[in-house]
């Protein structure tokens, strides 16, 4: 961004559009950077000067000095000097006032009074006086890695940016809407989402003009634009108060390019409420999965997008999918945490609730807020906070969800079940169909035997039985069984009529039971 004395607009037929550079001023950023390189070692009076001449040779000294102001940043300006400025200056002073400074002999005498109190020459008094001064100070590195044409294309950035600065609405259409609103959010920004003509256009504000028009929040929407272009296409509106007339500004992705580096460090949350829920809840070992910004959901003519969706993986699903019950795979819960303070905010997310499409929808309300019974009014569920989102709270409404889930997963059970396996455990089966394994005991396994806690084909079995005899040790024994996929070892050997006798710290003994 640049400031505001270095815009250069054009207000031609009633609008405000940046006057964006082409490679045709490539020459003058090349002489910009040339004098920055040149005056490495050398005062700030000094490349001020040479910036100067260039001013002199431009037609427009605004683009020489926005190109100074943004490799200003780009390079280290300290202060050089024998002793400390501040300490030679209180030195000074308190001569000068000893002395009487009121001609040119009076300073000197002041100058020699000072560096002999700190045991400096003159020359070194005079010249740590003013070294701190903006001009007097040194550049001593400027290190850039940018080209001229790179230069170009930080200076059109930067100059849309500044046009910003007195916008008090912003309309984006773009290719990736949910990253555009994902920084609408943290930026603090009031937004709405609208369908216009078949495409979703985010109509931006800041909070204050929802009752008074306002510039404060030009900043906000100057590095929203960063976002925004972004995208492979997109396209923005402004309205700008120009002093007092309200022009509009238009921009699309065919007037800027992007710099590669992006070092503006964003937060990853839009508030510190959101932050801390999902920092606590990703602790938990829970069969939820938490996403942040899922899609957008239909909410009348426009769309919502909810803080946070949950996707119900109970342990076992993904490894099988095929098995696992549609309905309960692709379950999600959206979370939207209601905790903005304006009245019209609070009417507007009402109404959005009121028309959003069906989903299984939860709402954290802040208490302040006074709305949670309106909320559980349009059939949402809700729980209410202050300060900051109980985690237990959501996780209770989860566990209610899972349970209508597992009873349902086990009421759609057939009455018959073949797994492929030649071995597996209850607990395996029930995690694949999202199911207790109480609920497996209603179900009959023509393929298998039960053992223990194990299903096992009777094959598999009677080979167990033709590899393990009395007398052999209980590691060689559990070695037969891993092979063919048993653990339950106790239940196994009880079933092939073998106990273990123990033998002190020797070790376990296959015995046949009396």
């Amino acid at each position: 961004m640049l400031t505001k004395d270095l815009l250069r607009v054009s207000r031609r037929g009633g609008g405000y559009r940046p006057q964006f550079v082409d490679r045709e001023e490539r020459p003058l950023a090349a002489a910009v950077l040339g004098r920055y390189r040149d005056h490495v070692g050398e005062t700030r009076a000094a490349l001020d000067a040479a910036l100067a001449e260039l001013e002199r040779k431009a037609d427009d000294f605004k683009l020489v000095r926005g190109f100074a102001a943004l490799l200003d940043r780009e390079a280290t300006f300290e202060t050089r000097a024998p002793v400390p400025p501040e300490r030679v200056r209180r030195a000074v002073f308190e001569a000068s006032e000893a002395v009487g400074v009121a001609s040119e002999t009076e300073r000197t005498r002041a100058l020699s009074q000072a560096a002999e109190s700190l045991g400096l020459t003159v020359a070194a008094v005079d010249e740590s006086l003013y070294a701190d001064r903006e001009v007097n100070q040194v550049m001593t590195r400027f290190d850039s890695p940018w080209s001229p044409d790179d230069l170009v294309d930080r200076y059109n950035l930067s100059l849309a940016q500044t046009a910003l600065f007195d916008a008090t609405e912003v309309r984006v259409r773009s290719s990736d809407p949910r990253a555009l609103v994902s920084a609408v959010k943290r930026l603090r920004l009031m937004y709405e989402i609208r369908n216009v003509s078949g495409e979703r256009e985010v109509v931006v504000t800041g909070p204050d003009a929802l009752f008074r028009r306002t510039r404060r929040y030009g900043t906000a929407f100057a590095r929203l634009l960063r976002t925004v272009a972004k995208a492979s296409e997109w396209r923005l509106e402004a309205t700008i108060d120009d002093r007092g007339t309200e022009r509009e500004l238009r921009l699309s992705d065919a007037d800027l390019t992007l710099p590669d580096d992006d070092p503006l460090a964003e937060p990853t949350f839009d508030s510190g409420v959101e932050a801390d829920f999902a920092a606590r809840f990703e602790t938990l070992d829970l069969d939820w999965e938490l996403t942040r910004e899922p899609e957008a959901l239909a909410t009348g003519t426009r769309v919502m997008i909810p803080d946070f969706a949950f996707d119900y993986r109970p342990a076992g699903s993904a490894a099988e999918a095929t098995e696992f019950d549609s309905n309960v795979e692709g379950f999600r819960v959206y979370f939207e945490i209601m905790g903005f303070w304006t009245p019209e905010y609070v009417s507007k997310k009402l109404a959005q609730l009121d028309d959003v499409e069906e989903v299984e929808l939860l709402v954290a309300v802040d208490e302040s807020l006074g709305v949670g019974e309106a909320v559980e009014a349009r059939d949402h569920r809700v729980v209410s906070y202050s300060g900051r989102v109980r985690v237990k709270d959501v996780v209770d409404v989860l566990r209610t969800y899972e349970s209508d889930l597992v009873a349902a997963a086990a009421a759609s059970l057939p009455t018959r079940l073949a797994p492929d396996d030649d071995a597996v455990s209850l607990s395996t089966l029930a995690e694949r169909h999202g199911v207790s394994e109480d609920a497996l005991d209603a179900v009959s396994f023509p393929e298998h035997e039960r053992v223990g806690g194990t299903l096992v084909r009777p094959d598999v079995l009677e080979r167990v039985r033709t590899e393990v005899e009395a007398g052999m040790s209980l590691a060689d024994v559990e070695d037969v069984l891993a092979a063919v996929g048993l653990g339950d070892t106790s239940a196994v050997l009880s079933r092939l009529g073998y106990r273990v006798e123990w033998e002190g710290l020797g070790g376990g003994v296959l015995r046949e039971k009396a």
